[in-house]
């Protein structure tokens, strides 16, 4: 009988406890899966051996638009090269600019260390900060995926 009434309060502690951060998906950017390999030894990524710079990685295989790729000085960082607050389009992909991504459709900025949107506009309306994916490095090898 103790068991069982102990097995229903560890029930209702888990149902309970799982919380909504309040974080919605981004509308504008569908999320697709993919695995893309950087070798470091290659001159193409040659910044990357510096904390603090970043690389543009330009391809279908990464991404939607393509990666930004940082070195944030205690690992890498990827995220996604397409602003995330609009649909994607002609002029939707951002440039990179030092350690800022902007996107020339509204010059709209973006940290590459955080992905957080630097000049949020103040008008009540939902704005999106850039779309983090998983990077693991392997010896000189970094892997992003999503």
């Amino acid at each position: 009988m103790a068991i069982r009434r102990y097995t229903g309060i560890l029930i209702f502690i888990l149902l309970f406890s799982c919380s909504n951060n309040g974080s919605r998906r981004n509308p504008y950017l569908q999320e697709r899966g993919f695995r893309f390999e950087i070798n470091l030894n290659l001159p193409l990524y040659s910044p990357l051996s510096n904390p603090g710079n970043a690389v543009y990685v330009n391809s279908v295989n990464a991404g939607i638009r393509g990666v930004f790729v940082i070195n944030t000085g205690f690992d890498f960082m990827a995220l996604e090269a397409s602003c995330p607050n609009h649909v994607p389009n002609n002029c939707s992909t951002m440039e990179l600019d030092g350690q800022i991504a902007r996107c020339s459709c509204e010059e709209f900025e973006y940290s590459l260390f955080n992905g957080q949107q630097l000049n949020r506009p103040d008008d009540g309306e939902r704005y999106y900060d850039m779309l983090i994916y998983n990077t693991a490095r392997s010896g000189s090898t970094i892997v992003i995926s999503n």
